[in-house]
């Protein structure tokens, strides 16, 4: 496997455990560092990319008002579908999306797809489509229609 395929892997794993611990967040309201130490020690996190963990274990909870105000207007014939998941799918995608301009919008929408398929109700990747789409034509105006 050569560097760039490791790298996407670790990212992968990286997206998956935060996915988790943000769940886990936001349903138990534990502490933040105590999700971090228990994902550190028990869930694996060192075989991905930690720091990329880390960074979004602590920086999506900081702006979550934020980066639920920006896709939530995507979201309107969709409200019955949003659970827990799939808001923390969005809120990761939203991330991305404003804070690292180096993944391109189609990976961070296929990334997401694969995490709402992954962990998802049935049809959650569609729903998370049609809200990432619009929100990528809006957050990545250039980049889409360039």
């Amino acid at each position: 496997m050569n560097d760039k395929a490791r790298f996407i892997k670790k990212r992968k794993h990286a997206r998956d455990k935060a996915l988790q611990a943000l769940y886990q967040w936001q349903l138990s309201a534990e502490d933040l560092d105590w999700i971090r130490d228990h994902y550190q020690q028990e869930q694996g996190v060192a075989a991905g990319d930690e720091e990329y963990f880390l960074e979004l274990l602590y920086k999506i909870p900081a702006q979550v008002e934020e980066l639920d105000s920006r896709y939530r207007k995507h979201v309107a014939n969709f409200e019955d579908h949003l659970d827990p998941i799939e808001t923390n799918i969005l809120r990761i995608a939203t991330y991305e999306l404003e804070q690292h301009l180096e993944i391109p919008y189609k990976v961070v929408i296929n990334e997401a797809i694969n995490l709402a398929r992954t962990y998802g109700a049935e049809d959650s990747h569609k729903f998370i489509n049609g809200v990432l789409d619009p929100l990528c034509a809006e957050l990545r105006k250039h980049e889409v229609t360039g």
